[in-house]
């Protein structure tokens, strides 16, 4: 290849019409000044955190919603501008946010409040290595050097409970019994309405917890949400009127869930980008729909548990041979086949692979209706939802699962 074509081949992109001005505007980790039809939901933070700048200790706080409520920056759009305005009364702030998705043990999430203060005490936990009580220990003498407020924010703490136990909570819910100078609140984030059903009643009854409850937004609210950030976030003009409205109603058909929409429009964004298109249209909204849905599969098909990885991989040999749809009957003794010949597991029951059918349903990665046989009953017509070679992809990277990708139906059958 010669330079004048490599030097071509960027500068085509290099000087096509730019579609966005800032890009981070619609990213999830991004707080805007303003929270459309959050108002609610911030006065009542407000309320609950105000005791801070009298110098008292806030209750602490759950705060629920479906994924897409705008809990998160909500949270943290409320405990910057007390950390701003505590200032002003010399009310000592700091705020902790953790996500329990990635720091998902008690010990991880101790650490990670200690090394917050590695720059004050000149101290690090490591990640690994320490007994916890010893973490614990330090945790209270790093917070207790000095008269402050520390709110501790727990995002997904759901996810970090029904991991790891409730022990976590236990222990921060009654630090402040222990503690001479600094005083600690705790927010929790979840997307389970049910949470606290996991709590045992010691964890419970030390709570002394408020809630607050994000609805699903509408159609009109995400559209508001995101004309307020396609202004900041792309270049005049750019923007086909449909675009927007689009994306909202798209996303409202997905619970009302705001970090849908965002991800719509800005990957819309980044399509008609790549094409050299000097406008963002409703075509490019459907192929980011697409884009999306696809993504959003692959990560659902590599976190399956290992049944239902290899149930799914029943499925697509059936679909391979042509012999889809096909019943709950049919695609068990495959899967059966599979887990004695193949991956040596110990094969579930009918009865429960029935239930990870209905799993793998309500995922969307496959379609499992029950139709009528008239006078021969009922019976359910399980379609593949995925191509097979989507799912093949997926199963490459998996050590688990790499081999199964020679097996054909043909083989399996051999060997009954």
């Amino acid at each position: 290849m010669d330079d004048d074509y490599l030097g071509s081949i960027f500068e085509k992109y290099l000087h096509a019409k730019k579609i966005f001005k800032n890009k981070e505007v619609l990213r999830h980790s991004y707080t805007p000044k303003e929270l459309p039809h959050r108002r609610a939901q911030i006065e009542n933070l407000a309320h609950i955190l105000v005791p801070v700048l009298r110098g008292e200790t806030p209750s602490n706080v759950f705060v629920y919603g479906k994924t897409g409520t705008g809990k998160t920056v909500t949270v943290k759009f409320v405990t910057e501008e007390l950390k701003r305005i505590s200032k002003k009364y010399n009310v000592p702030v700091e705020v902790i946010y953790i996500n329990c998705e990635i720091v998902d043990t008690q010990y991880r999430v101790l650490a990670q409040i200690v090394n917050y203060f590695r720059d004050e005490s000149g101290f690090e936990v490591p990640l690994v290595g320490w007994p916890t009580d010893e973490v614990y220990s330090k945790l209270k003498e790093i917070i207790d050097a000095k008269e402050r407020f520390v709110i501790i924010v727990l995002d997904e703490i759901d996810k970090l409970v029904k991991k790891s136990g409730d022990d976590i909570l236990y222990s921060l819910t009654r630090i402040n019994t222990e503690l001479h100078m600094a005083k600690v609140s705790i927010i929790g984030i979840s997307n389970d309405l049910k949470f606290k059903e996991y709590l045992d009643a010691r964890v419970l009854s030390s709570l002394s917890e408020e809630e607050v409850v994000f609805p699903p937004y509408d159609a009109n609210q995400l559209r508001d949400i995101l004309m307020q950030r396609a202004v900041v976030a792309f270049n005049d003009g750019v923007l086909d009127d449909a675009v927007v409205p689009l994306c909202a109603a798209l996303a409202a058909r997905e619970h009302g869930d705001a970090r849908r929409a965002l991800d719509l429009l800005r990957v819309a964004g980044e399509i008609a980008e790549r094409e050299g298109a000097s406008k963002v249209t409703e075509r490019h909204v459907w192929s980011a729909q697409e884009k999306i849905e696809q993504d959003t599969m692959e990560e659902v098909i590599k976190t399956l548990p290992l049944h239902s990885k290899v149930l799914l991989y029943a499925i697509v040999l059936l679909d391979e041979n042509g012999e889809l749809p096909a019943n709950t009957g049919d695609v068990y003794a495959i899967y059966k086949l599979l887990c004695d010949e193949q991956v040596d597991i110990e094969p579930l029951t009918q009865r429960r692979i029935s239930d990870l059918i209905n799993e793998l349903d309500m995922l969307g990665i496959i379609n499992a209706k029950v139709v009528s046989k008239g006078r021969y009953g009922r019976t359910k017509e399980i379609r593949l939802n995925i191509t097979p070679y989507k799912v093949k992809n997926i199963y490459r990277q998996d050590p688990q699962l790499q081999h199964l990708l020679t097996v054909s139906l043909s083989s399996q059958r051999r060997l009954v």
